[in-house]
């Protein structure tokens, strides 16, 4: 299965989960996006290693970074790989002395050694047909998320009404599109 490189393009509060965070995903060479819901010192330890700051003591994944970089492995990348009952699964593609070897991970902990290790981060595009949502285009349209799902008719926020956004926007916040959900709100504050 060919592989699809991401980035983390943000960080922020989970719109429906009050007490977690979602990290957003960006398709390197396309417009789709993979949120991915994690905790909040899972979201600490990802922020921190994206501000290159330097905690007093080493967090768990500068301590796991430090124990492998002691035994001369090294992260090369890591793979989410899975997607079961709305869960994300990852590994960690690990190397030494030229040999090649999987660690299971959780993705919010795989995201937080990639970005220590400055690794690529890769899914398939299974993951990201079910999971990804589409950014909206140029001209303010809101696109498909998935294949799976028959493409709406294009249509400007501004051109629905208070109702048709207030559901479309329960429906997004349900599939945790957060991307869309801000523009659907936006939509509702001018409009106010």
């Amino acid at each position: 299965m060919e592989k699809i490189k991401l980035d983390i393009v943000a960080l922020s509060h989970s719109v429906t989960q009050s007490h977690n965070y979602a990290v957003v995903l960006g398709e390197e060479d396309g417009n789709r996006r993979l949120p991915i819901v994690i905790g909040g010192f899972e979201a600490q330890a990802i922020a921190v290693a994206m501000e290159k700051m330097s905690p007093n003591r080493p967090l768990t994944h500068d301590l796991f970074r430090n124990t492998l970089e002691s035994f001369d492995i090294i992260l090369t990348e890591i793979v989410i790989n899975n997607l079961l009952d709305g869960i994300f699964y990852a590994q960690l593609i690990c190397e030494k002395n030229g040999e090649k070897f999987e660690i299971d991970s959780r993705t919010s902990d795989a995201i937080a050694m990639a970005v220590r290790f400055e690794c690529p981060i890769y899914t398939y595009e299974f993951i990201m047909e079910t999971a990804g949502v589409v950014l909206e285009d140029s001209e303010g349209t809101i696109s498909a998320a998935s294949k799976r799902e028959s493409p709406p008719q294009k249509k400007l926020l501004s051109e629905y009404s208070l109702a048709d956004l207030t559901t479309m926007l329960e429906k997004v916040l349900a599939d945790e599109d957060y991307e869309k959900a801000a523009r659907i709100r936006d939509e509702l504050n001018n409009r106010k």
